[in-house]
């Protein structure tokens, strides 16, 4: 997993100094986010990030990857799609509209990125909203809950864990295996939990990856499942990489949710790709 910026400035003594810097850092990073939201649609270089953020472009673009866990031009594709996300499902724009709208000038780019880091094409996530209904993410959500109970009883291969969360989640929990340590790209595998608890995703295939939980808020309509609101969303990454070694994990792993931050990576795959394949 990354060193965040706090591990890094443990090593000085001076903690006021370390704690003004982090805070100063993190303001910084969180003024070029809101800036770069409302100008999608143009080109954003890191010269342009690095003066909103009032530091040269080789220590903003280091101070902002420590951050955010991302490169600068990797979160501005990030939030890039998940505004797309919005207009393919909130107007009845075109998806080349689309395409030009987040700043993108070539259609196939466009498509190839939005299908590669949310797991379908801008299509078929448009056609999710006419198949997913919250009664069938609350029969999923039951489905994984009785498996996981099976499964608990006698330790099988693949993935397991526990999900934490300081308050009790009201509505269903994402836990997805990916190869990254960020919300993007398809999961390798993926499980749903009524509410914070134990979970398995199995099998899985030998390798090295991350778990990352998302909670969502019950919701009345489609809508808020394909694109939950960050306000709401409490989100958490499994503690320490998951080593995969014929057919299964180094160990169990501890995930905390925690208020998703304005400077986290936005959740662009998840429950959506999960329910399209199990709807299939």
């Amino acid at each position: 997993m990354r060193q965040t910026e706090t591990e890094i400035f443990d090593a000085n003594p001076n903690t006021a100094w370390r704690e003004d810097t982090i805070a100063s850092h993190r303001r910084a990073v969180e003024r070029v986010i809101t800036s770069a939201r409302g100008r999608l649609c143009e080109p954003i270089s890191l010269r342009d990030m690095s003066r909103v953020a009032y530091l040269s472009e080789f220590h903003f673009n280091r101070v902002f990857h420590q951050i955010t866990g991302l490169p600068p031009a990797k979160f501005i594709t990030a939030m890039r799609l998940d505004e797309a996300k919005r207009l393919l499902l909130n107007t009845t724009l075109s998806v080349t509209d689309v395409c030009f709208e987040v700043g993108y000038t070539s259609l196939s780019t466009f498509t190839r990125l939005f299908n590669q880091r949310v797991g379908v094409g801008p299509r078929e996530f448009r056609y999710l909203a006419e198949r997913i209904t919250p009664a069938s993410v609350e029969s999923l959500c039951a489905h994984y809950a009785e498996l996981t109970v099976k499964t608990m009883v006698q330790p099988p291969e693949g993935v397991e864990g526990f999900v934490h969360a300081l308050t009790l989640a009201s509505g269903p929990i994402f836990v997805g295996l990916f190869r990254a340590h960020i919300p993007q790209s398809r999961p390798v595998g993926g499980a749903l939990l009524t509410s914070p608890g134990a979970f398995h995703i199995g099998p899985v295939p030998d390798g090295i990856y991350h778990l990352l939980a998302a909670s969502l808020p019950t919701v009345a309509d489609t809508l808020g499942y394909l694109l939950p609101n960050s306000a709401n969303l409490s989100v958490g990454a499994g503690d320490g990489p998951v080593i995969v070694r014929e057919g299964r994990a180094n160990g169990r792993f501890n995930i905390s949710l925690r208020p998703m931050a304005l400077t986290d990576p936005p959740l662009l795959v998840s429950l959506p790709f999960l329910l399209a394949e199990r709807l299939k």
